[in-house]
């Protein structure tokens, strides 16, 4: 799979997903660090990659819809400080994306568990 790692991951994640047997890309080595969520969102988008970050604020699948994209994956690392389990819950990510699809849709990445999200639809009820 093409990967896009955000900004807030860094060289030990790469090295994960890349073990893993997929594309990666980074945020900063593209130039990108410091742009907006907007800007990292179209730059995935337009090169087919899945993003790969832990800003909450692409957990929003009204501002980032999914749909519009190869797929979002957030991972959640409830203690920030906890390297070990960033760690686990890329590797547990970077298997998954060998077996499953992810294409418009939004993964949040938990200890013990993914959950998936498929984009908001205006036909969706309520």
């Amino acid at each position: 799979m093409k990967i896009k790692l955000d900004e807030n991951l860094g060289a030990k994640v790469q090295e994960v997903f890349s073990r893993a047997g997929h594309d990666v890309e980074t945020v900063h080595d593209e130039g990108l660090a410091g742009s907006s969520d907007e800007i990292i969102h179209k730059a995935s988008q337009n090169e087919g990659r899945i993003l790969i970050t832990l800003d909450h604020d692409f957990g929003n699948i009204l501002r980032f819809p999914p749909d519009r994209s190869a797929g979002i994956v957030l991972i959640e690392n409830p203690v920030h400080t906890d390297y070990p389990l960033l760690i686990s819950l890329a590797m547990e990510a970077a298997e998954k994306l060998k077996t499953h699809e992810i294409a418009g849709k939004l993964w949040i990445v938990q200890a013990g568990r993914i959950r998936e999200r498929p984009a908001w639809s205006e036909e969706d009820d309520f």
